[in-house]
């Protein structure tokens, strides 16, 4: 079989001679064991770090090994659990299969059966990560864009553009800096009818308004300082093609209104000219502003609003999609290190974890340049802890904040749930996830401490 030797493995038992006993014999066959003496403790443990396996029994005092299975299931769902149990029942194992278990062993733990159990368990969880990555990238591709994902939101935005691609429709994308709003663009021309013409691009940001009408509709020789010949613009650049115009709402009031026109009529005229051109362009914008307020407040036409937000695709924030995180981090690292000539096998189960707890305020783009970072200061063949930057260190094992001694409980668990609603931007299935608890109790919590 496979060697998945120095995998971590977690033994929850309240009977401190079955923990001993088990912790001698897997770490004695290599593996980096720890142990906890009580559902609540497990709990907190898979919290706080990443184990491959959990081995816990079904009867304990306190939480009991089924309510453990499922907290634990709620914070990962890629912790492979062996339950053991002296009660050995159809019931028994139904009920920890429903609820997560991979299988179950029985009291007295023949320890041959142990040892095949956990081979073949720490097997079916590679197996299963290796599949999900292949099954990401695959899915991930959508017809050779970069978009890598396999969370729900990532997936619900796949067949959104599966969808819309084919179309003539103008698309609106929106979401934070960073997100791969880009990426989106691109996914949306190659899998269009206009794959074969150009896919031109603009970012409205980067010019003044003067150079910027100028390079959208190009100009006539002598229409200003500079202007020393005739220049196409980017509307005639992207004639049969697709047109992407980036930070869309940088773009001025006046500037807003001619490209509204060209929208309307499929017609411009070069700065400084009289001659009618046409164009005939697919529209995608996109923006990390929300273009709705910036027509409240006057900065944005609203006729020109209504003709963008025709498919409006909003990309989630990297925190919301934290499932993602592993192979963002995988894709990266391969990348760079090709690039960069350098041979990494990947990351270790302490650096990955501190991955997906990080904030990641810039989101993939800072997802990749940490990457990129670690592979340029490695020794190693593997990517440790001390090779992230330090505040991807910090923020993964820094304790929560506001503890004082004599607070009530109920105080710094509210204080808890409003931070990590705050957070996920009030995503109450991601906060439930991340404060280790199921939604329904994340529901009941809200309801108690009268949070809205």
């Amino acid at each position: 079989m496979t060697n998945y030797k120095n995998n971590r493995i977690l033994i929850v038992d309240d009977e401190a001679s079955q923990r001993d006993l088990l912790h001698l014999v897997l770490t004695e066959e290599g593996y980096a064991v720890e142990t906890a003496s009580s559902g609540e403790e497990a709990v907190q443990k898979v919290e706080d770090g990443f184990y491959h396996l959990v081995i816990m029994d079904m009867k304990m005092g306190g939480m009991g090994g089924l309510e453990a299975l499922k907290r634990i299931k709620d914070i990962s769902s890629a912790v492979q659990v062996l339950i053991v149990t002296a009660y050995a029942s159809v019931d028994t194992a139904v009920d920890a299969m429903r609820s997560g278990a991979l299988n179950y062993l029985t009291k007295p733990i023949d320890l041959g059966e142990l040892r095949v159990q956990v081979e073949k368990t720490l097997q079916f969880s590679h197996l299963v990560a290796e599949n999900e990555s292949l099954k990401a990238q695959v899915t991930g591709a959508f017809e050779a864009s970069q978009i890598i994902g396999k969370s729900s939101r990532i997936l619900e935005l796949f067949d959104t553009l599966r969808m819309v691609a084919p179309t003539e429709a103008t698309v609106l994308i929106l979401g934070e800096s960073g997100t791969g709003k880009e990426l989106v663009a691109d996914a949306v021309h190659l899998n269009s009818p206009r794959k074969k013409g150009p896919l031109v691009k603009v970012n409205c940001a980067a010019l003044p308004e003067t150079l910027l009408e100028s390079e959208l509709f190009g100009h006539e020789k002598g229409s200003f300082t500079g202007a020393v010949a005739r220049r196409e613009g980017r509307f005639k650049l992207a004639d049969g093609g697709t047109l992407f115009l980036d930070e869309i709402a940088e773009m001025s009031l006046l500037l807003q209104a001619k490209l509204l026109r060209v929208i309307q009529s499929r017609s411009f005229e070069r700065v400084g000219g009289t001659e009618t051109i046409s164009s005939d362009v697919r529209l995608i914008v996109a923006t990390n502003r929300d273009l709705e307020d910036e027509v409240r407040e006057k900065r944005f036409r609203e006729d020109l609003f209504y003709r963008l937000n025709v498919v409006p695709v909003t990309l989630p924030p990297l925190r919301e999609r934290r499932e993602d995180i592993p192979l963002l981090a995988d894709h990266f690292l391969s990348e760079i290190a090709e690039r960069n000539g350098k041979l990494i096998r990947g990351f270790s189960p302490q650096a990955m974890d501190l991955l997906v707890r990080n904030k990641w305020k810039g989101n993939v783009r800072e997802l990749e340049n940490v990457v990129e970072r670690a592979v340029i200061m490695t020794r190693g063949d593997v990517i440790q802890p001390g090779d992230l930057p330090g505040h991807i260190t910090e923020e993964g094992n820094a304790p929560s904040s506001g503890i004082i001694p004599g607070r009530p409980l109920s105080d710094l668990e509210r204080e808890a749930i409003l931070s990590t609603l705050d957070m996920t931007g009030g995503n109450r299935t991601e906060s439930a996830k991340l404060l280790g608890i199921s939604r329904r109790t994340l529901q009941y919590k809200l309801k108690e401490f009268k949070i809205q």
